[in-house]
């Protein structure tokens, strides 16, 4: 059963409203409000995320919703979902990083004094056992991996790297960013890509092939599947942007 406070049905109003948004807009959703946004069939064959505590909820009255409750926000295609209320920040300096580039978007973060990108997701914010006293973490092999973006990295080197078992670093790092390794570094690397296509002419073969992919099929690919847009097509944005 929801909660009070989701809603399983639009009221008329809501209704009325949603009606207004014209078929091409821009729609985010903060927290809980993607349990609207699923009510009026907005996100049924889509991904999206929503606070991790409404997860089950969630997913029992939306079943044709592809929920990810690991992740801070989602952009598929032109509607976002952010987890919860903090969250709404990371997707708006999302919107301007897409919109206008990565210094803007840096610059706003830190007019507003947050972190222009948290690594990681949700569960890294839910209660989790104290770890045991003396229990490495993985922070050391992380800041490794971003150095070496552009090699072959396999889960088997990074546990060498952190000195554990490949059992033992996967739960841990899960434990810690809220993200499986191979998940995070295709997310470092498109970071890593959308940077250089705005800071650079490198073409996109030359761009894969520095933050790791290994092909420029597979940066399209992973680069569409974050934020929707071809690397072309993102340069071509960011260029008409900073032209302005």
């Amino acid at each position: 059963m929801a909660p009070p406070y989701i809603p399983a049905e639009l009221t008329a109003e809501v209704s009325r409203a949603l009606a207004l948004i014209r078929p091409d807009a821009r729609i985010v959703s903060i927290c809980t409000a993607a349990f609207v946004l699923a009510a009026a069939g907005l996100l049924d064959g889509r991904r999206a995320t929503t606070h991790w505590q409404s997860t089950e909820a969630f997913r029992s009255l939306h079943p044709r919703v592809e929920l990810d409750p690991d992740v801070l926000f989602v952009h598929d295609g032109r509607i976002l979902t952010s987890a919860g209320a903090a969250s709404g920040v990371d997707v708006c300096l999302h919107i301007v990083r897409v919109d206008h580039g990565h210094e803007l978007a840096n610059a706003v973060a830190r007019r507003c004094v947050v972190p222009p990108f948290r690594d990681g997701g949700q569960a890294q914010y839910i209660e989790q056992p104290v770890p045991e006293s003396g229990a490495a973490d993985t922070a050391a092999t992380r800041a490794w991996a971003l150095e070496n973006l552009g090699d072959p990295l396999t889960l088997t080197d990074l546990a060498a790297h952190a000195r554990m078992s490949l059992r033992t670093f996967a739960r841990r790092f899960h434990d810690e960013v809220g993200l499986s390794p191979g998940r995070w570094l295709i997310q470092q690397r498109v970071a890593r890509a959308r940077h250089l296509l705005e800071s650079s002419d490198l073409s996109v073969d030359r761009i894969a092939g520095q933050v790791g992919f290994a092909t420029a099929a597979s940066l399209r690919q992973h680069l569409h599947a974050a934020i929707g847009v071809s690397p072309q097509a993102y340069r071509r944005t960011f260029q008409a942007t900073a032209d302005r």
